[in-house]
């Protein structure tokens, strides 16, 4: 499983429901890499969405709320429910795609985090651990540095050197 992320040079990754920064590249880039794929994310970050589930994609929606449903999406109660609605799939086609709860959830599960740095920090109330500071993620590989609108971002793939198995 891997997960895919964009954080402020603090590790935000969001306020009041949506993302500090929209970058078309980083977006094109999220879609291109989670096309055709499995995604995984909370109900709120289902809701974030302006389309609804995102098409040509797998949309697994993890929530406590046993009342919920989401068409275009399949739901799940728990962990253990996730990971069974997983096992159909093959790890490698599988993208947590947030929000903070869930990353924090499925981190130690996920084998590969791609990220974008975004350097600027704005005032966030959801944030994503940082990986710099946790000894079991290595930094892998890092893009040059780009830009959008004086904006500086770069593109980094981190590993997990023991993620769990599901």
């Amino acid at each position: 499983m891997k997960l895919i992320v964009a954080v402020c040079e603090d590790w935000g990754i969001g306020a009041k429901g949506d993302q500090p920064f929209y970058i078309p590249e980083d977006l094109q880039r999220f879609k291109s890499m989670t096309m055709g794929k499995v995604v995984v994310m909370g109900r709120v970050t289902l809701a974030a969405l302006p389309k609804g589930p995102l098409k040509g994609r797998v949309n697994v929606v993890l929530t406590r709320d046993a009342d919920f449903a989401a068409g275009g999406a399949v739901v799940c109660n728990s962990l253990q429910g996730l990971m069974q609605c997983l096992s159909q799939y093959d790890a490698e086609n599988i993208f947590v795609i947030g929000g903070q709860q869930i990353y924090e959830l499925l981190l130690d599960y996920c084998d590969t985090a791609y990220v974008t740095k975004i350097f600027a920090t704005v005032p966030t109330d959801r944030g994503f651990p940082n990986l710099d500071a946790m000894g079991n993620w290595q930094l892998h590989s890092q893009s040059e540095i780009k830009g959008h609108q004086g904006l500086k971002f770069c593109y980094c793939e981190y590993k997990n050197n023991a993620p769990y198995s599901k």
